[in-house]
C-alpha cells in the first residue's frame, strides 16, 4: 500500500463560482486486480495495454486505487508532481525478487499489449491462487502466476536442446524397462 499526505487547501469551481475548502488527507492507495477491475468496467478497455492512457482516464485510476472511505473528490486536484511521481514509481515496482529469463511474448495465446483484469482470474483460477490475492500489488501477483505458470508446465520453459535431451533419457528408461530396441 501506498500513502500519499495530501496538504489540501481552497480551490475556485468556476462552474459554480463558489470556493472549497479540503482537509488534509491521506490517501491509501493499492494498486491490485480490484483497482484495475473498477478502472475497466467505467473505461471499458485493457488497463495494461500499450495505449497511452489520458490524464482523465489516469487521475481516474488513481480513485479506483484509493481504498480508504469518503475521501473528499476535490482531494485529488491537489496531487503534485512529486505525488504523480511516487504512485508511478509504486506503480512499476515488481514487488518481487523474482527473475524471468526468455519472457515470451504472450501467454496462452493472450497478447501482452492488452491484458484484461478477465484473463487475469482466468490465470488464478488455472493455478489455484485464492481470490484473496486480488488485493496484493498487482505486479507481486503477476510474480506469483508466472511463478505457478513455470512450476506446473516446466517443459513449456526448456529449450528445443533441454527438450530433446530429456526426450532421448525417457526413451532409453522406457527401452530398458521394456526390453525393447525402439
Amino acid at each position: 500500500m501506498l500513502q500519499i499526505e495530501v496538504k489540501g487547501g481552497e480551490l475556485f469551481d468556476e462552474e459554480k463560482q463558489e470556493f472549497y475548502y479540503v482537509k488534509p488527507t491521506v490517501l491509501e492507495l493499492e494498486h491490485s486486480l480490484i483497482s484495475i477491475s473498477k478502472w475497466e468496467a467505467k473505461w471499458k478497455k485493457a488497463f495494461l495495454s500499450s495505449r497511452d492512457k489520458t490524464t482523465e482516464q489516469t487521475a481516474d485510476y488513481i480513485r479506483c486505487m484509493t481504498i480508504n472511505r469518503n475521501v473528499d473528490e476535490h482531494v485529488y486536484d491537489f496531487l503534485t508532481a512529486e505525488d504523480y511521481q511516487k504512485i508511478n514509481d509504486y506503480i512499476n515496482d515488481p514487488m518481487s525478487a523474482v527473475y524471468f529469463r526468455n519472457d515470451e511474448p504472450g501467454r496462452a495465446g493472450v497478447s501482452r499489449d492488452s491484458i484484461t483484469n478477465e484473463v487475469i482470474y482466468h490465470w488464478m483460477i488455472t493455478f489455484g491462487i485464492p481470490d484473496r490475492f486480488e488485493k496484493w500489488h498487482l505486479n507481486h501477483l503477476l510474480s506469483l502466476i508466472r511463478v505457478r505458470e513455470r512450476l506446473t508446465s516446466p517443459k513449456k520453459h526448456m529449450s528445443k536442446k533441454q527438450l530433446a535431451e530429456s526426450n532421448r533419457r525417457l526413451n532409453e528408461e522406457r527401452k530398458r524397462k521394456y526390453g525393447t530396441r525402439g
